[in-house]
Formats: C-alpha cells, sequence, structure tokens
C-alpha cells in the first residue's frame, strides 16, 4: 500500500514538473514573438526552438541524429542565450540546467533580439 502512494506521488510530481517546462517554454516562445502553443506540438517545438536561437528551421532534423544532437543541442542553447542578451555563463546554465534557466529567461526581465545583429552571417 505505501509503495502505491509513493508511486501516485512521483506520478504526480513529474505531470507537475512536465506542466511547469511546458509553461516557461510556452513563456519564452512567446517573448521571442513565436506562438507560444508551439512548446506542446513535438517536432514543431524543436523547429520553433532553432528558430528562436537564429538558426535555420531545418535544424531540428539533426536533433534526430544520435551524437550530433549533443552537439547541435548545445549550439542551439548557446545561440538561445546570445538572443536574449545572456552571457556564455548562461547558455552553460541553460545546458546543464535548462528548465531552470528557462524560467529565469521566461520570467526574467531578458529581451528578445530579433535583429540578429550578434550572430555571424551566414551565406
Amino acid at each position: 500500500m505505501l509503495a502505491a502512494s509513493g508511486a501516485a506521488g512521483l506520478v504526480i510530481f513529474y505531470l507537475a514538473y512536465l506542466v511547469f517546462v511546458v509553461i516557461m517554454w510556452w513563456m519564452v516562445f512567446q517573448k521571442a514573438g513565436r506562438p507560444g502553443w508551439a512548446a506542446i506540438i513535438p517536432i514543431y517545438n524543436l523547429y520553433t526552438l532553432c528558430k528562436v536561437a537564429k538558426r535555420p528551421g531545418w535544424w531540428w532534423v539533426l536533433f534526430l541524429i544520435p551524437v550530433v544532437n549533443i552537439v547541435v543541442a548545445i549550439i542551439v542553447m548557446i545561440d538561445l542565450a546570445s538572443a536574449f542578451g545572456k552571457s556564455g555563463a548562461f547558455a552553460v546554465g541553460l545546458i546543464f540546467l535548462n528548465v531552470i534557466f528557462a524560467a529565469i529567461l521566461a520570467l526574467g526581465p531578458a529581451t528578445y533580439d530579433p535583429t540578429g545583429a550578434d550572430l555571424p552571417a551566414t551565406t
């Protein structure tokens, strides 16, 4: 009986965590001028994340390739931090403590720079 209540508690905690994650990314996307509902659509949320990080939309495909996805995720998090005017240290936080630093982006005073002036031009 005790094990069942513990498992139920874990399920409730996990669902609350998932709701928190969706709300934070919803707010980050909205802050960047993208639709917030994109946070709940699989694949499209990766596309939107790439666009917010000022990377080509097709980069979402790279998230499907093992090992490459790790490198791409790091690059996208660095670019996401840069797009919101944050430092490299903040990017490290996004990489290792993603939900906490996404909450800081969503709830904090950070503003999105849509110009892309902070990233090198691509040909």
